[in-house]
């Protein structure tokens, strides 16, 4: 019982530690369902959608932001390269979002991969970050700034 206790106490610290990072891996996918009218975000559209600013497609299809759980590879890309916030920042901005009636909920946390997969086929209008060696067949990778993962200069890696 004492070691889950001390393991427990360095998972929590540690997911809360500025500067750590997730180890490297492939680059971070945007990935929407086939039917969001969508193939092309600018980094700050990417932005808006991730503080909850932008709330619909162009086609007035709510977005559903699907993101993965603390201390998840691809939510430690999202929050350091896009938002450069740090957990406990995220945490509140959305708190505080919510609480002023700006959104209706925070975005859905996801622990897997295999679930954002599931959901973005389940709920229209949804968007997910994951691996990008992991993206099925059957979703669209959205291109950041005309570029798609593994190329030169693609930011979410």
């Amino acid at each position: 019982m004492k070691a889950f206790g001390i393991t427990l106490i360095i998972v929590l610290i540690s997911g809360s530690i500025a500067g750590w990072t997730a180890p490297a891996g492939s680059d971070i996918a945007v990935v929407v369902s086939r039917d969001v009218p969508i193939d092309d975000l600018s980094f700050s559209e990417l932005r808006k959608i991730l503080l909850g600013d932008r709330q619909y497609w162009s086609s007035n299809l709510r977005v559903t932001l699907l993101i993965r759980a603390p201390a998840a590879r691809e939510r430690e890309v999202i929050l350091r390269n896009v938002l450069e916030m740090t957990e406990a920042q995220y945490r509140q901005y959305w708190i505080g979002k919510v609480f002023r009636a700006e959104s209706s909920s925070a975005p859905k946390s996801i622990a897997t991969n295999e679930m954002a997969f599931s959901l973005l086929n389940s709920i229209p209008g949804s968007i997910a970050f994951v691996d990008a060696s992991q993206v099925p067949k059957d979703l669209k990778v959205v291109r950041l700034g005309g570029l798609l993962p593994g190329a030169k200069g693609y930011p979410l890696n």
